[in-house]
């Protein structure tokens, strides 16, 4: 398996954060990933909002590509999967069929997220509020102040830092060692500030990583580091 991103331990773990935004377990066969949001673009256009109603189908072809790479046993999806509860029911016949073309021949577990707090029917899978493999617990929502070692989701984690004197901003993970945030991996999902106070509720201070996704590798930032809006 060639490397697509870098090693990241939580907890004791050893885990691989994939440049895509997605985390994969060698040891679990497990690959997690956050706040698909799919059908997001649907749910706009019904509030008049018009978006170009491709993030479902682009969302599933990144997906795609990550599953391809590991191949694992057990695919964790950490809430917000879908923007809203009537998702499920608006997603085209195609990306349908491209999701259950996902699912072929490994486990898929949907963990519920404040977007989609209910279980979903004809998406296949099977529902749960979290999930504790080994040494971790996935969620969607942190537990605030590190109370528990744990992979979640929900915040959108983003950074962003000075080079060459200009700001770049980019989606990464956040990681302590004993807890990591992951990026939304949705196609038109926005993202928070690592500086924002709500990573200070999730880690207690701001000594904590920002692994920014890069095009072929990722950066590791001291959140110290990272500049406010």
């Amino acid at each position: 398996m060639s490397a697509r991103g870098e090693e990241i331990a939580v907890a004791g773990a050893a885990l691989f954060a994939d440049f895509g935004g997605a985390i994969f377990w060698p040891e679990q066969s497990l690959l997690a990933v956050a706040d698909l949001h799919l059908e997001k673009g649907s749910s706009f256009a019904r509030k008049g909002v018009l978006l170009p109603p491709y993030d479902t189908a682009a969302t599933l072809g990144a997906l795609a590509r990550v599953l391809a790479h590991y191949r694992p046993r057990t695919l964790v999806a950490l809430g917000d999967s879908f923007h809203d509860g009537d998702g499920p029911a608006r997603i085209a016949d195609k990306d349908r069929a491209a999701l259950k073309e996902l699912q072929r021949g490994r486990d898929w577990i949907w963990i519920a997220g404040n977007h989609d707090p209910n279980p979903a029917q004809d998406i296949g899978g099977v529902f749960a509020d979290m999930l504790a493999v080994g040494t971790l617990i996935f969620r969607h929502e942190p537990s605030p102040h590190g109370t528990q070692c744990e992979i979640a989701g929900h915040l959108h984690p983003l950074a962003r830092v000075s080079r060459r004197g200009r700001s770049v901003s980019r989606r990464c993970f956040a990681s302590d060692g004993k807890r990591l945030v992951m990026p939304a991996f949705g196609a038109y999902a926005g993202g928070l500030n690592v500086r924002h106070r709500a990573f200070r509720q999730v880690f207690g201070t701001l000594a904590f990583t920002a692994h920014l996704l890069g095009e072929s590798r990722l950066y590791a930032i001291a959140a110290t580091h990272c500049l406010p809006d």
